[in-house]
């Protein structure tokens, strides 16, 4: 008896062995690599916390102070992770004198929610 006769391995070199068909439209590229850039800019634990202090505050608003009093992370490196999450949509800007006040835009974290349910 050979190998694959104890083992019962069916050949999938067959083209028959792989024919499901889809039952929906699968996430195109262009959409895959823009579900992608979304999801980066909140892996990270400091951006997450930074949109859940904004998110703590009054109307959804916080001054960039109100994120360095609350974060062990130098000013520079704020900023950056700020510039992410506005680019990535998540969170707008609004400069008031000298102080920047980030508010999370509405919707956008539903969006992902909803994206991410339906895949």
């Amino acid at each position: 008896m050979t190998f694959t006769q104890i083992l019962q391995l069916t050949d999938i070199s067959r083209a028959d062995a792989c024919s499901t068909p889809l039952a929906r439209a699968a996430t195109s590229p262009e959409h895959a690599d823009a579900l992608a850039h979304s999801l980066k800019a909140l892996a990270d634990p400091a951006r997450l916390r930074i949109i859940s202090i904004v998110s703590a505050h009054a109307n959804q608003e916080a001054c960039v102070c109100d994120l360095t009093d609350q974060l062990t992370l130098s000013q520079p490196t704020i900023s950056h992770h700020l510039k992410v999450l506005v680019e990535a949509g998540f969170l707008s800007r609004a400069k008031r004198g000298t102080w920047s006040y980030y508010s999370l835009v509405p919707g956008s974290l539903g969006a992902v929610a909803r994206v991410l349910s339906a895949i």
